[in-house]
């Protein structure tokens, strides 16, 4: 699998930013692309103009790829470009995915199960379900880890005799 566009979505985080080092590394040796994204939406009180706030989300938006930017530049990382997407951050991933012909999505996900899920929904779910391009999924360091259901169950297939 040749990788010569790598995408990173940010929201900010330093969740989100633990993707960075292992997306860096993966455009190493080779001519591969960092492009970093990030979803920006506005909310505003029904009846208010909701144009200047989206205006303002958009630029708070620029203005982090920007200094991201920097920051990997001064770490010697010559090629990386950015984008602002308006909306909600699943489906920004997923177009600028297909935007910007992505080889591989780097991710994190906060590795909630339950109640938390059900509530707060799951972008890195959403991605999967929205995109063909494959998806390098890493979990935050303190996401408790469950065994999936049904462990210990599973066995191995009885094995034919090489006769």
């Amino acid at each position: 699998m040749k990788i010569e566009r790598i995408l990173v979505p940010l929201d900010g985080s330093a969740l989100a930013e633990s993707a960075l080092a292992t997306a860096v590394e993966m455009t190493r040796p080779g001519p591969a692309t960092l492009i970093l994204v990030r979803a920006a939406e506005a909310h505003t009180f029904p009846g208010a103009d909701a144009t200047e706030a989206q205006v303002e989300v958009v630029r708070e938006a620029e203005t982090y790829l920007a200094g991201v930017t920097e920051r990997l530049k001064e770490q010697g990382l010559a090629k990386v470009e950015t984008s602002v997407w308006y909306g909600p951050a699943a489906a920004a991933i997923v177009d600028a995915a297909r935007a910007r012909k992505a080889d591989l999505i780097v991710m994190t996900t906060h590795g909630r199960g339950g109640l938390g899920r059900l509530i707060l929904g799951s972008v890195a779910e959403s991605v999967l379900r929205g995109t063909t391009a494959p998806i390098l999924l890493l979990r935050a360091s303190q996401a408790p880890i469950e065994a999936p259901k049904g462990t210990g169950q599973a066995r191995p297939a009885k094995e034919k005799a090489n006769v």
